[in-house]
């Protein structure tokens, strides 16, 4: 606005200074508008939280195991957590050994491999008891080795897959990268080992596409497809 003498008036001259600072990053200005006293350092931006720092303390991650200690069969290459009950001697992280052995202070080795954890706990508890009064043991599993099988022959990737719950034979060439362009969709087989010999199981590629997908067959843990 102007004066009769064309001149700004004090009021337009000031509300046009207030903006210009306002405008401007690190001006002498606080977001409420009022002046900031000279010689304040600039407020520091706050990053926001994360999702995982927001997570409630002690939450699982997502790489941890969730397995039911009642049924879940421990396997060779397994991780587990053994916790004796205020002897944080005898507590620690135990590895399943290729021959299904674990090795514990005072107990010794022990078979691990084919029980389950709540059953190896019961036996640790039961070993613990020549040394300890009422021992109390708790067996965690911290990582899940065991659970694979294997695929060769005319896949996109040979080698292990982990064996998830339910997995049929097609998901695992799947989860393989399928079969290759050579590959003899009819006469694909599965080999197990059974005590004193390995059996070979039949699996019909072509019937499993179009609906037969199990054919009788569930996968187990050592299993090896083979495509031919």
């Amino acid at each position: 606005m102007f004066t009769k003498d064309g001149s700004y008036t004090m009021k337009w001259c000031f509300g046009l200074c207030m903006v210009t600072l306002l405008a401007i990053p690190g001006a002498g200005v606080a977001q409420t508008g009022q002046p900031v006293p000279a010689g304040t350092p600039p407020a520091k931006s706050v990053p926001a939280r994360s999702a995982a720092t927001q997570a409630m303390p002690g939450a699982a991650s997502a790489s941890s195991p969730t397995v039911n200690p009642e049924t879940y069969i421990i396997g060779a290459d397994d991780s587990l957590q053994v916790t004796v009950w205020k002897e944080p001697t005898l507590s620690g992280t135990v590895p399943v050994r290729p021959d299904g052995m674990i090795s514990l202070v005072l107990v010794g080795d022990l078979r691990a491999a084919g029980r389950t954890p709540m059953q190896l706990g019961v036996d640790i508890t039961e070993r613990l008891k020549k040394y300890i009064q009422d021992p109390v043991v708790t067996v965690v599993v911290l990582a899940v080795n065991s659970q694979k099988i294997f695929l060769i022959g005319e896949v996109g990737h040979v080698g292990p897959v982990m064996l998830t719950p339910g997995m049929t034979p097609l998901q695992a060439i799947a989860a393989a990268g399928g079969l290759s362009t050579f590959a003899n969709e009819k006469h694909i087989y599965i080999l197990r080992g059974v005590p004193g010999k390995q059996q070979k199981i039949p699996f019909n590629y072509k019937k499993a596409l179009k609906g037969d997908n199990n054919q009788g067959v569930s996968l187990e843990p050592g299993d090896t497809i083979v495509v031919p």
